[in-house]
């Protein structure tokens, strides 16, 4: 359970750049310069404090364990059109938002992220059945729709909203941990880099966790349910396609996240009888 993730820089296994090659390199392979030494000391102590500014441990069983021991859920919500709602239907979400809200025993954090649309594989869509158009009045409409779209794209951000419910969960208690996350938030801004630690969880936090972050995800989908809002858990997958997609914003939109399995490690666990000994964990 404390095994931190797997692309995690550990700076004490990076050997040290020297200016005098590599010991034990082959024969044809030249001796690095200064400046490429230096370079590359650099670009690993940028690495490893790119890492350590990070405040999440690792991505497991649909929850986000924190380098502080505590847990997140993020429930995804599809948004509802309140301007077209008559005078009425305004009230009643209002009324159930407020309930909503009162009804809460733990805190909740509402994200609502803006992202830039790719509009290149819907230009693609277009292309391929233009070419199977073989009416030509539909073909020139086609083709101007097509134009107009790209134009469109190249002289205006089409931008799309995503809204998230971030549920936390503090295993020492709720107050406590919302004051020293916060001396925890500016430390880390102030305090310059830290060391690598690793996340330890006893068995019987991680599954109390886990249960109390499933009644609380019940209990956020039911009230949102209540407002007419449709709202669902991230899986691990998920969790880490909108991590991947917030930390790489221009990144993500040219080469979105593939198979998610290949940058997840496999947990192992002891069998017993007959029972699997390899198993990975999502």
């Amino acid at each position: 359970m404390g095994v931190p993730p797997s692309n995690q820089v550990n700076p004490s296994q990076t050997p040290p750049a020297t200016s005098g090659g590599t010991v034990g390199a082959a024969p044809a392979q030249a001796a690095a310069t200064p400046n490429q030494a230096a370079q590359k000391t650099k670009t690993q102590q940028n690495a490893a404090s790119t890492q350590n500014s990070l405040l999440l441990s690792e991505l497991r069983d649909s929850m986000v364990v924190m380098s502080d021991g505590t847990f997140r859920a993020i429930v995804a919500c599809k948004s509802i059109n309140f301007d077209l709602m008559s005078e009425r239907e305004r009230g009643g979400v209002e009324t159930n938002y407020q309930d909503f809200l009162n009804a809460l025993r733990f805190p909740i954090q509402i994200l609502v992220r803006s992202q830039r649309v790719d509009i290149g594989p819907y230009l693609d869509k277009l292309e391929l059945l233009r070419r199977d158009q073989d009416n030509m009045l539909l073909g020139v409409l086609m083709d101007d729709y097509i134009n107009f779209i790209d134009l469109l794209s190249q002289e205006a951000n089409i931008m799309d909203k995503s809204f998230f419910v971030v549920i936390p969960y503090y295993p020492a208690g709720e107050i406590t941990n919302v004051v020293e996350q916060s001396k925890g938030f500016f430390n880390s801004i102030f305090g310059g880099n830290k060391k690598n630690t690793i996340t330890k969880i006893d068995k019987d936090t991680y599954e109390k966790a886990k249960d109390e972050i499933r009644n609380r995800v019940e209990s956020v989908v039911h009230g949102l349910t209540q407002i007419g809002v449709r709202a669902t858990q991230l899986n691990t997958k998920q969790i880490g396609e909108l991590y991947y997609n917030i930390y790489n914003p221009d990144t993500a939109v040219r080469e979105p996240l593939g198979n998610f399995e290949d940058v997840t490690s496999l947990y192992i666990r002891k069998g017993e009888g007959n029972a699997p000994t390899l198993g990975a964990r999502q």
